[in-house]
């Protein structure tokens, strides 16, 4: 018997969104996991800033931290305004921290952030995936199979 799909996170506000992700890599298995922030990177967060094109997450001492992701100065932050690109904890629970660390270390496998997200209570949150890297005939082949869907859009539009 199949496995039901597991329920698709609450986004109410999308902020930044790695749509490359999906085609340089083969996603696996997604996450959500809190993103612990100062006040300023918050607001930053809240007025649409911020970019995670080429952020990663990686693993160290038992936790995991993003990785230049980028979330500018707020403009009317003062003098202890934040620093753009640091490292900036992700909140998940141990168990899943041991899952992703264990396939990042047998099986060679990246984490890679897909988007940077509000839920319904406000928090930031961040769509984590466990993913493997695709080689250059798969991309090829994502790009056929995406340029066949349009076409077949294309003529279902035209003809119906």
């Amino acid at each position: 018997m199949a496995r039901p799909r597991p329920t698709p996170f609450e986004k109410t506000k999308i902020v930044a969104e790695n749509r490359r992700a999906r085609y340089e890599y083969f996603i696996e298995t997604v996450y959500e996991a809190g993103l612990a922030l100062t006040g300023t990177e918050v607001k930053s967060l809240r007025g649409g800033q911020g970019t995670i094109a080429e952020a990663y997450a990686d693993i160290r001492d038992e936790q995991v931290w993003l990785i230049n992701a980028n979330i500018p100065e707020f403009s009317h932050g003062n003098r202890f305004n934040h620093e753009p690109k640091r490292a900036r904890k992700l909140l998940l629970h141990e168990r899943e921290i041991n899952k992703l660390h264990g396939a990042v270390a047998r099986e060679g496998m990246t984490l890679v952030p897909l988007s940077i997200y509000f839920n319904g209570k406000g928090r930031a949150k961040v769509e984590l995936a466990l993913a493997k890297g695709k080689k250059t005939h798969d991309k090829r082949d994502s790009i056929k199979e995406r340029d066949w869907k349009r076409e077949q859009g294309r003529l279902l539009r035209d003809r119906g």
